[in-house]
């Protein structure tokens, strides 16, 4: 079958299944492989020693799957419409803020899924087809495999942004030996703008393009196993998993749209919680609760370490005070007690 045809069959298929963008390329990553190497000279991963581990297998697709010549890119929206707006959880200090990637169905099993769909599909029409998908799963330059077929431009906060759609989306790809026609890589659309840097609670996009993720607050409440540096916690507020600020403040997120998928839609109301309600959890409620979503990706001492900062930061009253001194005096964990009196401390001067 001609590319052209398939690469038609392919993008109906993917708009069917639910992905609001596909896009081919080939495996040429070079500038984004020097970006990448310097980042890492800079330790600017942190903790993240998986970006590092497996050398320029993130950069060179041929190497992570032998026989790539093309790759195809996907994009799948994931806001929903009935997901409480997120400026108002944030200006309220006695709410929860969770990162509105995470509030669907794991986004991994979703996407993953679709892809594999797809794979099958394609297999019915070619002859010796072989391919990998991915979706945030392996060292692949996601953002810059998007760039270059054409789904976004990665901008000045890094991340992938669609001049039609905004940047509230997830990516998967699928490596291939199918030599497909390449699409067109996007132009950036940033302009002067530099809202992004202006406004990261943190300060951590330390110039166009570069974030430093020891800085960052979905680094410090997802990545980060230990204790989150002191110098940082006021500036968390009350955001306990992950941060949407930069998204929040871009104007190209005026145009985003909403997702087609159902699994997407928040669970157990987790768009606006209060603090004091999710600090409450047992281990196993935790772990109920947070059943096949992006947040059980952290343990429940991470839950626990986020939310004590968030209620140090939140209003100041002797209910929040109360609940606090309960949790420390059943804990043994260290570090989550430090956390704890740091949150106590903070009540006590404003009380």
């Amino acid at each position: 079958m001609k590319s052209e045809l398939l690469k038609n069959k392919i993008i109906s298929w993917g708009k069917d299944l639910g992905f609001d963008g596909v896009g081919f390329t080939d495996i040429d990553l070079k500038e984004d492989e020097t970006h990448l190497l310097n980042w890492l000279k800079n330790k600017f991963h942190g903790d993240m020693y998986y970006m590092e581990k497996h050398g320029t297998k993130r950069s060179r697709p041929e190497k992570l799957m032998p026989g790539t010549i093309k790759v195809i890119s996907f994009r799948m929206n994931y806001l929903t419409e009935n997901t409480y707006d997120a400026k108002q959880v944030l200006e309220n200090n006695n709410l929860a803020y969770i990162s509105r990637y995470a509030l669907g169905k794991d986004y991994h099993t979703e996407m993953r899924d679709r892809l594999h769909e797809i794979a099958k599909k394609i297999n019915s029409e070619v002859s010796d087809f072989k391919y990998r998908a991915f979706v945030d799963s392996a060292p692949v330059l996601e953002k810059a495999i998007g760039q270059k077929a054409g789904l976004g431009w990665i901008g000045k906060n890094t991340l992938l942004i669609n001049k039609n759609s905004g940047s509230y989306f997830f990516l998967g790809e699928i490596y291939t030996n199918i030599d497909f026609e390449i699409d067109k890589k996007s132009k950036s659309y940033c302009g002067d703008c530099s809202e992004c840097i202006k406004l990261c609670p943190t300060g951590a996009i330390i110039s166009p393009h570069v974030l430093d993720a020891k800085k960052c607050i979905a680094y410090l409440t997802i990545e980060l196993k230990e204790t989150i540096p002191i110098e940082y916690r006021d500036s968390i507020g009350n955001r306990v998993f992950g941060c949407d600020d930069c998204q929040l403040v871009c104007p190209w997120n005026r145009f985003s749209t909403e997702t087609r998928i159902d699994e997407f839609s928040h669970q157990n109301k987790l768009d606006s919680p209060t603090l004091i309600s999710l600090f409450s959890w047992s281990e196993k409620e935790f772990k109920e609760n947070t059943k096949n979503t992006p947040i059980n990706r952290i343990s429940y001492f991470q839950w626990l370490r986020n939310i004590s900062i968030g209620l140090g930061n939140s209003e100041k009253n002797i209910k929040t005070l109360r609940v606090l001194q309960e949790k420390k005096a059943g804990s043994n964990n260290k570090i989550l007690i430090e956390h704890i009196d740091w949150a106590i401390n903070k009540q006590e001067k404003l009380i």
